[in-house]
């Protein structure tokens, strides 16, 4: 496991993954398939998301889930990009902190917390009669 903190350590990392082959913004790994290539910020390659029907959360309250969030140090965002707003119930949930925190540290927070806000929205969309 390698800090963020750690450019060296980051770039020995990282460059193997930019050869990587590229396919329209993607790139293609042969283990985990297609992944999201985040070209604007390619020194933040600590930032990943997970896109995830919320309907009990959005029936709930978006201020609820974006505090709610806030807890677990998670970001929820439309999945039309930062700006780009919300529809529907699917939410793209990323880490609220990218650097200063080992990869492991990162992924372990995205998984616990989206098991999490999933457990709530089936909760809540049983509070909610859906």
């Amino acid at each position: 496991s390698v800090s963020s903190n750690d450019l060296p350590e980051v770039l020995k990392l990282l460059v193997p993954q930019l050869k990587r082959k590229v396919v329209k913004g993607f790139m293609l790994d042969e283990k985990y398939g297609i992944c999201p290539l985040l070209s604007h910020q390619p020194w933040n390659w600590n930032e990943s998301s997970v896109h995830i029907d919320l309907p009990g959360w959005t029936a709930h309250g978006v201020d609820k889930l974006k505090a709610r969030c806030e807890e677990l140090a998670l970001q929820p965002r439309g999945t039309r990009g930062e700006s780009g707003g919300q529809t529907g119930h699917t939410y793209d949930i990323s880490n609220k902190h990218r650097l200063g925190y080992s990869e492991v540290q990162l992924v372990q927070t995205m998984i616990d917390g989206v098991n999490k806000l999933y457990e709530e929205d089936l909760a809540l969309q049983k509070k909610h009669g859906m």
